[in-house]
């Protein structure tokens, strides 16, 4: 399977936080999936930061490969879908993400709940409990 990682769950991976769920954990550490990071987290990650919107890993891109994450670029495909999908959900980065994993058949890993508006597979990141 392959999974693609929203923001928020990289930055909750590097933490060691418990709110990713330990099943969904499971699923990340299992080295039989191919697990994504989007160019666009690190994009996200580091522009909530430098406004103080939030602390990003100093070291994510770093150990991207140390945790067996694979990057991936942005595409025109990616640009192109995310630009002609519904309007659900307004926010650039999530759109980018939702359409990667479609064009790239992963399934999404995030807490997100507005993001299942859109088709294509979701792993709740949290096991499911109310965000």
């Amino acid at each position: 399977m392959r999974l693609l990682l929203d923001t928020h769950v990289l930055i909750w991976w590097a933490a060691a936080d418990d709110r990713v769920h330990p099943v969904v954990r499971a699923q990340i550490e299992d080295g039989a999936n191919e697990v994504l990071v989007s160019a666009v987290t690190i994009w996200e990650m580091e522009t909530k930061a430098q406004a103080g919107r939030l602390i990003a890993p100093a070291d994510a891109i770093e150990m991207l490969p140390v945790w067996g994450f694979i990057p991936l670029a942005v595409t025109v495909h990616h640009a192109r879908l995310a630009a002609h999908l519904d309007q659900h959900h307004r926010d650039p980065f999530d759109r980018i993400l939702i359409a990667q994993a479609q064009i790239e058949d992963a399934v999404l890993v995030t807490a997100d709940r507005a993001l299942d508006a859109y088709p294509g597979a979701r792993l709740p990141a949290d096991g499911g409990r109310a965000s």
